[in-house]
């Protein structure tokens, strides 16, 4: 069986490490690659699929185009407004393309791991797809108050109308990419690139800083928790976390068995090594 990882860009993926790990360790025999589709394109590459395919994990740009191409949409991607998995053939092989998020409930899992105090306020940076996700993600953990800090109102607005629809209907509101967070958990989606002094000085307040980007790590906000004079006390939830949790929810979709978290992890730290030096990045949701 085949399955692959889609978006553009997606050289830096990690997704084949941890899925081909997975794979092996339960014994499978099958491929996973990683797939350049630019924005627009994912429906020819779909109707190019034979039946050897089981399964897609989607990152930027895709996460949205994915909504209108299956045939099924889950409850959880439904309220995300995104989807960054397909498995081909259906829930239990029943023919179909089912859309699924694995990143709302891989969010939970990769701050429960490292963080078990309370999460009644919640802080997100960027107004993407995985902004929309792991800001639902933190309303699951308890979030009552949600603050989307982005770039302009319309940027966010997506995102926020998804994390509105959470059943516990938090308290949404959307503030600057300048306005220091506060919360008990603030979510980095955004670049490096875009992490300047001021957000990361922000940011110092926070007691839980949880990261996804990989590329570069550690990125300056991840840098300032690492740091031994400034992030004494605070908890960082890194990009490897999300990525490793939710693709292993993946892998379950698509093949019906649970991988072991431990050996998919294991892989990914090892390949972070070798490209980094540092084991403690991921990459974005599904990448």
């Amino acid at each position: 069986m085949r399955c692959a990882v889609l978006g553009d860009p997606i050289a830096h993926s990690l997704s084949p490490v941890l899925h081909r790990a997975a794979y092996a360790e339960l014994g499978l025999d099958w491929t996973y690659d990683a797939v350049r589709v630019p924005a627009g394109g994912l429906a020819d590459f779909l109707t190019g699929l034979d039946d050897t395919w089981r399964g897609l994990s989607l990152t930027m740009p895709l996460k949205r185009e994915l909504m209108g191409l299956a045939d099924e949409v889950t409850d959880r991607a439904t309220l995300v407004g995104a989807a960054n998995t397909l498995v081909l053939g259906g829930a239990g092989g029943t023919g179909g393309r089912l859309a699924d998020n694995t990143d709302l409930p891989g969010a939970v899992a990769a701050v429960r791991e490292r963080h078990a105090g309370p999460v009644t306020t919640g802080a997100v940076l960027g107004g993407g797809a995985t902004a929309a996700s792991t800001g639902l993600a933190l309303c699951d953990l308890g979030a009552e108050r949600l603050t989307l800090h982005v770039r302009s109102a319309a940027r966010g607005a997506e995102a926020a109308e998804a994390v509105r629809r959470h059943p516990a209907a938090p308290e949404v509101v959307l503030a600057s990419l300048d306005d220091a967070p506060v919360a008990d958990v603030v979510v980095s989606t955004i670049p490096a690139a875009a992490q300047t002094d001021v957000l990361v000085d922000g940011c110092r307040g926070v007691p839980v800083v949880f990261e996804v980007v990989y590329d570069p790590w550690p990125t300056p906000l991840a840098a300032s928790v690492l740091d031994d004079r400034t992030g004494a006390g605070r908890v960082l939830v890194a990009g490897l976390d999300l990525l490793v949790h939710q693709a292993a929810l993946q892998v379950e979709l698509f093949t019906g068995r649970l991988p072991s978290v431990a050996a998919m992890r294991a892989a990914g730290e090892a390949a972070l090594r070798r490209a980094t030096g540092s084991a403690t990045g991921s990459g974005t949701g599904a990448g």
